[in-house]
């Protein structure tokens, strides 16, 4: 396994963000070099969001959750929930999200991190856990990323979460009008490409899979870069400690675009 690869912190980044983010690649890296993919795979907790947590999960959670105390921020994940240590900034964080491809050695897996002041997402920053690579932005200023600035959905490129039962019909709605489809099973990266501009869009097609933690970083880097977050059912997406929440996000190079993806997700 290759040693860890440097990350990418911009100036300017939030310390505890920064922190947290360093702690989790760290960790990440470091787990898979001690562990089998069987034992990083293996179920060893019940996440407060009530899904399964395994140990590649765990590990580097109780690293974060480690670092967000030492800084003396407060705390939301999906697997060790919400830690208050008696501060007005709260972290949201997923520490990995694609945990199947990280465990599986595909990558493409990431570290996506929100600072909330008073409950308000403030700041962001998305790491590509294999290479180091970040997106970091802040509500209201400029950002150096741009969308591609698509606004209709025939002929766009779309990533999408994978279909289930449920929503299958919403699913081939949208892939039958795109012209290019992926399913790259890490949601806080295939937003980053939207906001970089090198895709035209990503949603979960109504199977109400997102959790706030999937999504939150996406609503500060995706907007600052020119495009749209928002659930295709209409529902805010905002920070709440409720992890039993859940959301079908869709994440757009434009609000027009979102706005025709949400609607043929109705459909």
């Amino acid at each position: 396994m290759s040693p860890t690869p440097a990350i990418e912190i911009p100036a300017g980044t939030h310390p505890a963000l920064a922190a947290v983010a360093h702690a989790a690649m760290t960790v990440f890296h470091q787990a898979r070099r001690d562990h089998s993919r069987a034992a990083l795979a293996e179920t060893v907790a019940m996440g407060a969001d009530g899904t399964a947590t395994t140990r590649l999960d765990l590990l580097v959670d109780t690293a974060v959750a480690e670092t967000a105390a030492a800084q003396r921020v407060n705390l939301i994940t999906e697997e060790i929930g919400v830690v208050d240590n008696g501060s007005a900034v709260t972290l949201v964080v997923d520490p990995v999200d694609g945990t199947a491809n990280a465990i599986a050695d595909v990558p493409l897996a990431a570290f996506a991190g929100v600072v909330a002041v008073d409950g308000e997402p403030v700041e962001s920053l998305t790491t590509w856990l294999d290479t180091g690579r970040s997106w970091h932005a802040k509500a209201g200023e400029p950002s150096r990323w741009r969308t591609s600035g698509r606004r209709e959905l025939d002929g766009a490129a779309v990533s999408l979460l994978r279909p289930h039962t449920a929503n299958e019909a919403a699913w081939l709605r949208v892939s039958r009008r795109a012209a290019r489809v992926r399913i790259l099973s890490s949601s806080c990266l295939e937003a980053a490409l939207v906001a970089q501009g090198s895709t035209d869009a990503f949603a979960d097609a109504g199977s109400e899979t997102h959790r706030i933690m999937d999504i939150a970083a996406a609503a500060v880097l995706v907007p600052a870069a020119g495009g749209a977050v928002l659930d295709a059912f209409g529902r805010p997406v905002e920070i709440d400690p409720d992890l039993t929440r859940r959301w079908s996000g869709v994440v757009a190079a434009t609000r027009e675009l979102a706005d025709q993806l949400a609607e043929t997700i109705r459909d």
